[in-house]
C-alpha cells in the first residue's frame, strides 16, 4: 500500500477571517454591486442615484428630476420629492442621511408604506454610488431648510449640517467616480438620454431633463440652486414629458416601421395587487420586439410577466381566428412563434417585494405575477378584438401568413440538415476542413472569393484550420424569411460547415468550429459582405457571437519591404511610420529611381543633386497596397492573417442589443427612408476608400 504523502500543518484560525467593515467590501469587489468596473459599472452609478429619484416619483412623492453631467465628468440628479430625512436614526446613531449613503442594505423600501413599489429593492444603491465615488455630496430640502453632508470615498467628510433656510423639498446628489476603480470615467451621453427617456415613458406625468455641461467654459457654481436649469447654460439638454405612458413608447418605437395595422392596443389595471400595463402593436417584419420592465427596472430575459403575456396572447388569437372563422378548420392553431412575428411591446408590472432570479434582477420569478398578465392581459386584449375587427383581421392575417412561411421554413431547415447528415460526412464540397476534430481548436475562416479561397488553403495550417470561400455577395436576411434564405447555395454551405443548426433549433453544443473569422478584402465590397455576413449570424446565430465565438480578421493594407526586411501597415499612419523608420521620410517619398549617367548628374544643379541622391536613399523601400487577400501569397496571407502569434482579430460582440437590433433595421431592412436619413447624419464620420 502507498505510503500518504507528508502535508504541511495548516494553521487556519481566527485571525485569518477578514471582516471586511462599512463599505470597504464595495471598494474589495465592485464587480458584485454594479455588474463591472468598465463603461457599463460606470454607467449604473448614475442609474443607481436616478432610481431612487425615480421611485419617489413612481410613489407619487414627486414629479421633476434632472440629471446633469457637470465638468469632470460629476453627476448631479434632483428631484422635488421629500427628501431624505436628516434627523438622527435611533438605531446607527447617525443622521438618516449618512445611514442611507454609507450603510448596505439601508433604505425605506424593505418595511412600512413608504415605497409601495420601487426598483431600487436592495437598499443598497446610494451607499454603493457613495463607496466608489472620489467625493459624493448630498443636499436635501425639506421641513423648511436646506440640509448639506458630505463624503469622500464612501466615508463621511463632514456631519450634516444646515445651511440655510428652504421653501423647496425634495434630494440632490452629486459624485464624482472614483478613477482608480473605474476603468474608463467618462459617460457616455447618449445612453443618459436613452435611459432617461424610457423612464419617461414608464413613469407618467414626471417631467425629466437630462443636461450635458461637460464642455462649458465658464464656472458653473451650483450652491444654493435646485434646478441647474433654472441657470439656462448655453450646453446640451432634453426634456422628456409623456402623458400616454406606454402607449407613447410604441409609438416612439414604431414611428419609422410599416404597421401591420392601425390601433394601439394599451391597457393598464390592477389584478392580485399587481399593477400591470401593457401596449403592442405589430409591424411589417419577422422579427418581435418584446421588452419587459418591473417597477420599472429592464428585466432583459423576460420571466414570469413576459410567459404569463404569451400564453394569453397565444390562446386568445387562436380563440378569436376560430371564433371568426379566419382560422379554417383544418389548418393548425397558431404556435406562440406565429403569433409573435412582426409584434412590437412592451410589458410593465408595478408589484411589492418582486423576487428575481440571480443577483443583476435580469429575469423576474414572482409567480404571482404571471396570473396578474394573463388574466388583465388576456381579458383586455380580446375586447380590443372585438371592438377593432379591421385591426383583428389585419393581425390575424399576418399570423396566418407567419404559420405558412414557418411550414415553408421547416421544410427548409429539415432538407438541408438532412442533407448535411446524409452526405456525411459529405460537408460542401467548397469547404475544405481541418484534421482535428476537436471544435475548441478549430477554427474556420470564411473568405471571399475562389481566389482569396484558394490562398488561403494552401497557407493555412491543414491541422487546425479549415477554409470556406463564398462567391460574391450571399443573400440579405434582412429582408428575406428563412425558407428563402436557406435556398441560398453560398448560406446553404455556411449552414452545414458549421454544424449546429440554425435560428431557432441552433445548438451550440454541436459547433464545428470555436473561432469563426471573416476574413474579407479591405474595401467596399469586402466590407459590404462582412456587413451582410454579420446580418446573418447577428439574427440567426446571436448565441454565437454571445458566447465569444465570431471574429473579424484585420488583414493589412500595405506591405513595405527594404532588403530583406518586411513589415506590414494597417493604416496609412503605420504605414508613415514604417516608412520613416527604414530610413524614409513620407510616403511619397518611396519610388523607384533607376541610376543614370555620372556626368548628367553632375551638370544638374545642387538642388537637383541633393534630389536625386534622396531618391537614390529611397530606392530599395518598396510599397504593395493590397486591394484584396487574393493579391497576397500563401506565406504573407499566413504570416499576417492567419497566424496565431501574428495575425489581428477583432471579436464581435453585443453590447447592447437593442441598438444592434436598431442598427441592422435601418441599414439591411426594406424601408429606403431611414436608412437614407442615417447617411445623410453620418456621411461626415464615414471614412472613404476611393
Amino acid at each position: 500500500m502507498p505510503k500518504k504523502p507528508e502535508t504541511t500543518k495548516r494553521h487556519y484560525g481566527a485571525d485569518d477571517i477578514v471582516v471586511l467593515e462599512g463599505l470597504e467590501a464595495v471598494r474589495k469587489r465592485p464587480g458584485m454591486y454594479i455588474g463591472s468596473t468598465g463603461e457599463e459599472g460606470l454607467q449604473h452609478l448614475m442609474v443607481e442615484i436616478f432610481d431612487n429619484s425615480r421611485d419617489e416619483a413612481m410613489n407619487g412623492y414627486a414629479d421633476e428630476i434632472e440629471v446633469a453631467i457637470l465638468p469632470g465628468n460629476v453627476i448631479r440628479v434632483v428631484d422635488n420629492g421629500t427628501g431624505i430625512p436628516v434627523e438622527k436614526h435611533k438605531k446607527t446613531g447617525v443622521s438618516t442621511l449618512e445611514t442611507v449613503l454609507t450603510v448596505l442594505h439601508a433604505g425605506g423600501k424593505f418595511e412600512g408604506d413608504s415605497y409601495k413599489i420601487s426598483g431600487g429593492l436592495h437598499g443598497v444603491g446610494a451607499s454603493v454610488v457613495n463607496a466608489l465615488s472620489e467625493w459624493l455630496s448630498a443636499e436635501v430640502h425639506r421641513d423648511g431648510g436646506r440640509f448639506v453632508q458630505s463624503f469622500k470615498i464612501g466615508k463621511k467628510d463632514k456631519d450634516v449640517k444646515k445651511a440655510g433656510a428652504s421653501d423647496k423639498h425634495g434630494t440632490i446628489i452629486a459624485f464624482k467616480p472614483d478613477a482608480t476603480i473605474f476603468s474608463e470615467t467618462v459617460f457616455d451621453w447618449q445612453k443618459v438620454v436613452n435611459h432617461l427617456r424610457g423612464q419617461a415613458y414608464l413613469v407618467k406625468g414626471v417631467r425629466i431633463r437630462a443636461i450635458d455641461a461637460r464642455d462649458y467654459a465658464g464656472k458653473i457654481d451650483t450652491d444654493g440652486v435646485f434646478y441647474l436649469s433654472e441657470l439656462k447654460l448655453p450646453v446640451p439638454s432634453q426634456t422628456f414629458y409623456f402623458e400616454g405612458g406606454l402607449l407613447s413608447l410604441i409609438k416612439f418605437y414604431n414611428q419609422k416601421e410599416k404597421l401591420a395595422h392601425r390601433n394601439i392596443f394599451y391597457v393598464e389595471k390592477e389584478a392580485s395587487n399587481i399593477m400591470v400595463e401593457i401596449a403592442l402593436q405589430y409591424i411589417d417584419d419577422i422579427d418581435a420586439k418584446e421588452i419587459t420592465y418591473t417597477n420599472n427596472t429592464r428585466t432583459p430575459e423576460g420571466g414570469t410577466h413576459l410567459t404569463g403575456f404569451r400564453t394569453a396572447l397565444t390562446r386568445t388569437l387562436n380563440d378569436y381566428g376560430r371564433k371568426n372563422n379566419l382560422i379554417k378548420e383544418n389548418e393548425d392553431n397558431f404556435t406562440g412563434d406565429d403569433v409573435r412575428e412582426g409584434i412590437v411591446c412592451v410589458v410593465s408590472v408595478k408589484l411589492r417585494d418582486p423576487q428575481f432570479e440571480g443577483q443583476t434582477k435580469a429575469k423576474l420569478g414572482s409567480v404571482e405575477a404571471r396570473g396578474a398578465v394573463e388574466t388583465v392581459f388576456g381579458e383586455s386584449f380580446q375586447m380590443f378584438l372585438e371592438e377593432n375587427p379591421d385591426d383583428a383581421k389585419s393581425i390575424i392575417s399576418k399570423v396566418v401568413l407567419a404559420l405558412k412561411a414557418r411550414k415553408a421554413a421547416k421544410a427548409a431547415k429539415d432538407s438541408v440538415l438532412r442533407k448535411g447528415a446524409l452526405d456525411g460526412l459529405a460537408l460542401p464540397g467548397k469547404l475544405a476542413d481541418c484534421q482535428t476534430r476537436n471544435a475548441e481548436e478549430s477554427e474556420l475562416f470564411i473568405v471571399e472569393g475562389d481566389s482569396a479561397g484558394g490562398t488561403a488553403k494552401t497557407g493555412r495550417d491543414r491541422r487546425t484550420q479549415a477554409i470556406l470561400p463564398l462567391r460574391g455577395k450571399i443573400l440579405n436576411v434582412e429582408k428575406a424569411r428563412l425558407d428563402k434564405m436557406l435556398a441560398s447555395k453560398e448560406v446553404k454551405s455556411l449552414v452545414i460547415a458549421l454544424g449546429a443548426a440554425i435560428g431557432d433549433t441552433f445548438d451550440i453544443s454541436k459547433l464545428r468550429y470555436h473561432k469563426i473569422i471573416l476574413a474579407s478584402d479591405a474595401d467596399v465590397d469586402g466590407a459590404h459582405i462582412r456587413t451582410l455576413l454579420l446580418t446573418l449570424f447577428y439574427r440567426y446565430y446571436r448565441p454565437l457571437i454571445e458566447a465569444g465565438h465570431l471574429y473579424i480578421a484585420l488583414p493589412p493594407l500595405y506591405m513595405i519591404k527594404k532588403g530583406k526586411e518586411v513589415a506590414y501597415a494597417y493604416n496609412d499612419d503605420q504605414k508613415d511610420e514604417i516608412v520613416a523608420a527604414m530610413g524614409g521620410m513620407a510616403a511619397e517619398a518611396v519610388v523607384e529611381v533607376s541610376d543614370g549617367p555620372a556626368d548628367e548628374v553632375e551638370e544638374e544643379s545642387a538642388d537637383a543633386v541633393e534630389e536625386a541622391e534622396t531618391k537614390k536613399r529611397f530606392a530599395k523601400i518598396q510599397l504593395q497596397r493590397y486591394k484584396g487577400l487574393g493579391e497576397m501569397n500563401a506565406e504573407q496571407l499566413w504570416e499576417t492573417t492567419m497566424d496565431p502569434d501574428t495575425r489581428i482579430l477583432k471579436q464581435v460582440t453585443i453590447e447592447d442589443a437593442e441598438v444592434a437590433d436598431g442598427v441592422f433595421d435601418v441599414l439591411m431592412g426594406a424601408e429606403v427612408e431611414p436608412r437614407r436619413l442615417f447617411i445623410q447624419t453620418h456621411a461626415k464620420m464615414a471614412n472613404l476608400d476611393i
